[in-house]
């Protein structure tokens, strides 16, 4: 296909410098297909990149393309032969595993040292995203979707394989009581899969009105505020998932669990120490589990939301064009206000 020469794309340059540039478009290698993206979900991270320059301890060095959580159409199979045709929809698994000098468990390569991820700022040169119209891709990060999975509800593939796999980290859910804290769409997610996993009972917990009524609506059973820490260390609850991302969080999710439970860890702190009243965990046998991006769980994520077995469309809570991605920006900050912000990058 003919390429445009450049492309709109939402780049952060520095802390609280996020524009819109036309980026050059270069050709693709062989191993890789051009995806003309349809949806993209704003992350974390992105937010991150845009409001302090860094993500934990990947800092900006250089303008970076962002966007790692996105869906579109083939519209160029790689050279090589290798990956889906013109014409699939795919969404993107943003991972490049690779070894470096650290030991990993060989079966879990999103730990593996010298792993990568679209929209990164962990290495230099930085790993550009694909919150631009036509992203080049490599082909083993496709993954064909089924015709009764809309785009727009398979821009939720990514963050809900995250949600996923911190599940499968908690074990099986069948018949137990869950607890999340923290129900942004990391959060919201997770409820929605414990639904999926056969939770007898999940409570949500979460600062705001709006992710409450998310998580309501994806599968919670009970819902409570994150100021109220009596009722919460009342849960006792089996299994709990931790996505706040802040000490607070842990605490509550320290004290929500029954004596003997499982807590998995999938908000991401900040780094340093942290005032975790870590002394009921040990005299209560708590096992504190992380959880870390994912793996193969994004085909299992694509069939679930394909059949409807995973219900998840209440965490979309806006979308904007393209053009409009500055202010996509600033309402995806505001938790308070917002679940799962997509751009569209349909012209």
């Amino acid at each position: 296909m003919a390429l445009p020469i450049n492309a709109a794309a939402v780049v952060a340059h520095a802390a609280d410098d996020l524009r819109i540039d036309q980026v050059p478009l270069v050709p693709p290698a062989p191993h890789e297909s051009i995806v003309e993206i349809e949806y993209g979900g704003i992350c974390g991270s992105d937010l991150h990149y845009w409001l302090h320059g860094a993500a934990g301890e990947s800092i900006l060095k250089a303008p970076m393309v962002l966007g790692h959580e996105v869906v579109g159409v083939v519209s160029q199979a790689a050279a090589d032969g290798t990956g889906p045709a013109a014409g699939t929809r795919v969404a993107v698994h943003p991972a490049s595993p690779a070894p470096g000098a650290a030991k990993y468990p060989l079966d879990r390569p999103n730990l593996s040292p010298g792993c990568t991820y679209l929209g990164s700022a962990a290495r230099f040169p930085h790993t550009d995203g694909a919150f631009i119209r036509y992203a080049n891709l490599p082909s083993r990060m496709l993954r064909p979707l089924p015709d009764s999975l809309p785009l727009r509800r398979a821009a939720l593939v990514e963050p809900a394989s995250v949600a996923w796999h911190a599940v499968g980290r908690a074990g099986d859910a069948r018949g137990k009581s869950a607890l999340v804290v923290g129900c942004g769409p990391i959060g919201a997610l997770a409820v929605a899969v414990l639904k999926r996993a056969g939770a007898a009972y999940i409570t949500a917990v979460d600062m705001h009105e709006k992710p409450l009524e998310i998580a309501t609506a994806v599968g919670a059973d009970a819902v409570l505020k994150a100021t109220d820490t009596e009722a919460i260390a009342a849960v006792e609850a089996d299994i709990v998932i931790e996505s706040s991302g802040n000490h607070f969080g842990l605490a509550s999710a320290i004290t929500g669990a029954v004596r003997g439970g499982r807590v998995v860890m999938v908000g991401l702190l900040p780094s340093g120490p942290q005032p975790v009243a870590i002394s009921l965990a040990i005299t209560r046998e708590l096992e504190l589990v992380g959880s870390f991006r994912f793996n193969d769980e994004i085909d299992d994520v694509i069939a679930a939301l394909a059949d409807g077995s995973l219900y998840a469309d209440p965490v979309v809570t806006h979308e904007f064009p393209l053009a409009q991605a500055l202010e996509a920006f600033d309402v995806a900050k505001n938790s308070a206000l917002s679940g799962k912000v997509l751009l569209s990058f349909a012209p």
